[in-house]
């Protein structure tokens, strides 16, 4: 049996559980711990806590792999900054694929980016990094998704959508083939994108 390598999980609020749990179910990382501005209360997942973002360099040492479990809605600002402080400190950002997501073999995906429980990705599909594209959600052939979004939750993009960076799509929106959303979007709930 290969030996899991171990990660650190950045945030341990609401998100941090959907984070954990598609971690878990990928079967490939052991979690050591989770840094917060503070310990939280309900700590679910039973994970010891390793301090806040002023221990990371200590961490580093323990383990070269962590993942922002941050979530984002109207401002992705703190993910943003911790992704820029964990590469300065060199760590490994992994993509992160929940057990039941689909991926064609033809898609690309970057680093940090984290694709939740029951997501489909079709062929020739590129997505950058830093990205959460949360459960249920369907990607379609030849879309393109920049980096720093969040895709929530069962959000249906179809084919060749281009969408670019630090943008919020709310659940059950559906993208129309060929739109163009280009940066720093919020787009609310169940929205149809005709254009």
């Amino acid at each position: 049996m290969k030996k899991k390598s171990k990660i650190i999980i950045i945030g341990y609020g609401g998100h941090a559980r959907s984070c954990i749990e598609a971690i878990k179910s990928s079967n490939k990382f052991q979690i050591i711990g989770y840094i917060d501005k503070k310990k939280n209360k309900e700590n679910i997942f039973n994970l010891d806590y390793l301090g806040d973002d002023n221990q990371l360099p200590e961490l580093r040492k323990i383990s070269k792999n962590a993942f922002i479990s941050i979530g984002q809605i109207k401002d992705n600002k703190p993910r943003k900054i911790i992704y820029k402080k964990l590469k300065k400190l060199e760590f490994n950002l992994p993509i992160i694929i929940a057990s039941t997501a689909y991926l064609s073999n033809f898609v690309e995906i970057g680093e940090g980016t984290i694709i939740m429980h029951n997501t489909f990705l079709n062929s020739n599909v590129k997505i950058g990094t830093n990205n959460i594209i949360n459960t249920g959600t369907i990607i379609e052939h030849d879309a393109r998704i920049g980096n720093d979004n969040h895709i929530s939750t069962s959000v249906v993009v179809n084919g060749n959508v281009s969408i670019g960076n630090n943008n919020f799509i709310g659940s059950n929106t559906v993208v129309n083939n060929n739109v163009k959303i280009k940066n720093n979007r919020i787009i609310k709930s169940m929205s149809r994108i005709y254009t």
